[in-house]
C-alpha cells in the first residue's frame, strides 16, 4: 500500500508513477511514514487544497496525537507544490467515465453546388470534434451547420454557461 499511493495520485500516460521532486519523496521515507502520511496526501488531494489550506491541515496534523511530524509536514508541503496541477490533473482523468472533447477546429464554408438555386452561396459551418479518453484513440465528428442552427447552438450553450455560472458562484 506504500508505494501505490504515488499511481493513485496520478501516472503519465504510460501508467509510470511520478517523479516525486527527484526523489524527494523516496520510498524510505514511506517506510517510515507509514500509511498515515498516505492517508494525509489523499486527503489534500482529494479536497485539492489550495497553499492557505494545506499549511492550516499540516498544522493540525503535527498538533495531532501520533500525527506528523514537522519535518513531514514539510516534505508533504513540498510535494504538494511541485505537483498539485498534475495530481489534480490525473484524478479528473481517471474519474471521467465518458469520452471528453479533446480539440474542436471548426471553419465557414459557401456552398457552390446544389439542387435548388437559392441554396447556393448561403453560409455553413463546419465543425469537426475529436473525442476520446487520454492514452485511447480518438474519434472524430463532423457536424454542418446553417446559420439557424448555429443560432440555436449560441443560444443553448449560452444557457450551459449561465446555469455553470450560477453553480459556480460564491454566496
Amino acid at each position: 500500500m506504500l508505494l501505490t499511493v504515488p499511481v493513485l495520485l496520478f501516472s503519465d500516460e504510460h501508467g509510470s508513477s511520478a517523479d516525486f521532486g527527484g526523489g524527494f519523496f523516496s520510498s524510505t521515507c514511506f517506510q517510515l511514514c507509514g500509511q498515515h502520511i498516505s492517508a494525509d496526501i489523499m486527503s489534500i488531494a482529494s479536497a485539492d487544497m489550495d497553499l492557505n489550506q494545506l499549511e492550516a491541515f499540516l498544522t493540525a496534523q503535527t498538533k495531532k496525537q501520533g500525527g506528523i511530524t514537522s519535518d513531514q509536514a514539510a516534505v508533504i508541503a513540498k510535494f504538494w507544490k511541485n505537483h498539485r496541477t498534475q495530481i489534480h490533473e490525473s484524478l479528473i482523468n481517471q474519474s471521467r467515465w465518458d469520452n471528453v472533447l479533446k480539440n474542436m477546429n471548426w471553419r465557414v464554408d459557401l456552398k457552390s453546388q446544389l439542387r435548388h438555386i437559392d441554396q447556393i452561396n448561403t453560409p455553413v459551418a463546419i465543425v469537426e470534434m475529436e473525442l476520446g479518453k487520454n492514452g485511447q484513440e480518438s474519434e472524430f465528428l463532423c457536424l454542418e451547420f446553417d446559420e439557424a442552427k448555429v443560432s440555436q447552438m449560441l443560444k443553448k450553450l449560452s444557457e450551459i454557461e449561465e446555469s455553470m455560472t450560477l453553480l459556480t458562484q460564491t454566496t
